[in-house]
């Protein structure tokens, strides 16, 4: 898919940066013997449902409940794919699922003002220690946030339904831009990070 790398002469995102990672790959699997089928792939599995963990190249596992995963790739890594080769004939009680979903990036010292004007779930009231994951809904639609922890202010990964996505993308992208923030490509979101993504 085409994507924004980077924005030509662009604001500083410090207040507030908007991202649209929707063209990294991912990959689902649930069901009750997908833990051990993503053990046996060499997936890290996070221990406790509603929490998340890194991959190497800046790739990530979500565990969503008890039996669900989704695992995503950072730009350099392969993970997806190969998981995907490898379930092509699953065990059984391994059920893969299809993730088309659209991903965004939230960074900046503006995204509590945000979050708090579009969802009516307390970030801060979370131990990022922990890496949580949070099933909420934000302006009306059903996603998934993962805060990650940064040395000045965290960095919020949301994934949700492509079929909601325009009105997800556009009304947050208005928002920022009434406080202040802007809209950022994949290259300009890299200093937030650290690493992509």
């Amino acid at each position: 898919m085409s994507v924004l790398t980077q924005v030509p002469d662009p604001k500083p995102a410090e207040t507030l940066g908007l991202a649209d990672l929707s063209y990294l790959t991912r990959f689902g699997v649930k069901g009750p013997q997908s833990a051990s089928w993503l053990s046996a792939q060499s997936i890290p599995i996070p221990e406790q449902p509603n929490t998340w963990a890194a991959l190497p190249e800046g790739g990530l596992i979500a565990r969503l409940g008890r039996s669900e995963f989704l695992i995503e790739d950072g730009p350099d890594s392969q993970t997806v794919p190969r998981l995907a080769a490898a379930c092509n004939s699953p065990p059984a009680q391994v059920y893969p699922v299809l993730r088309q979903d659209a991903a965004i990036a939230l960074c900046g010292q503006a995204t509590q003002n945000l979050l708090r004007q579009t969802c009516s779930f307390n970030f801060q009231s979370l131990n990022l220690t922990e890496h949580p994951v949070i099933l909420t809904t934000m302006v009306g639609v059903t996603v998934t946030v993962i805060p990650q922890p940064k040395s000045h202010h965290p960095i919020y990964r949301i994934w949700c339904d492509n079929t909601f996505a325009p009105y997800l993308w556009q009304t947050l992208a208005e928002i920022t831009t009434e406080l202040g923030g802007t809209i950022i490509g994949t290259q300009d979101f890299i200093p937030y990070t650290g690493q992509m993504p």
